[in-house]
């Protein structure tokens, strides 16, 4: 399988599905359940037409899995079902390691500056 490029989209959408929080912390739920594509759009601020094909790219490098949530959750609420994406065991292992290859990059090029968290725990 073919790694994906770490193009700044992809490093934004990765730091969102390992649940990094603005302040540092971790969402633990996000790694355990994933996201729905609109929530991980939002969070994300990029357009569906970047996302979606961005997210087949790491699907097809195994390193994130997509799911329909339940039936019944989606008919409870009145609306269509969702369809989720998270990170793969093994995908979240090689994010953190290629997000750590291109932070210690970054740091040591003072043309590059870090970019500043969003509220949504994003960066912009």
């Amino acid at each position: 399988m073919k790694e994906p490029r770490m193009t700044e989209h992809t490093q934004t959408v990765l730091r969102i599905l390992l649940g990094r929080l603005a302040d540092g912390e971790r969402d633990p739920a996000v790694l355990q359940h994933g996201l729905y594509g609109l929530d991980l759009s939002r969070r994300s601020s990029l357009p569906n037409g970047t996302l979606f094909p961005l997210l087949e790219r790491l699907r097809k490098a195994g390193w994130v899995e997509r799911y329909w949530e339940a039936d019944d959750t989606a008919e409870m609420e009145g609306r269509p079902r969702r369809r989720f994406y998270k990170l793969t065991s093994s995908g979240a292992e090689q994010a953190a390691i290629e997000l750590a290859k291109v932070s210690a990059t970054n740091s040591g090029n003072p043309f590059i500056a870090p970019r500043p968290a969003t509220s949504e725990g994003s960066a912009r």
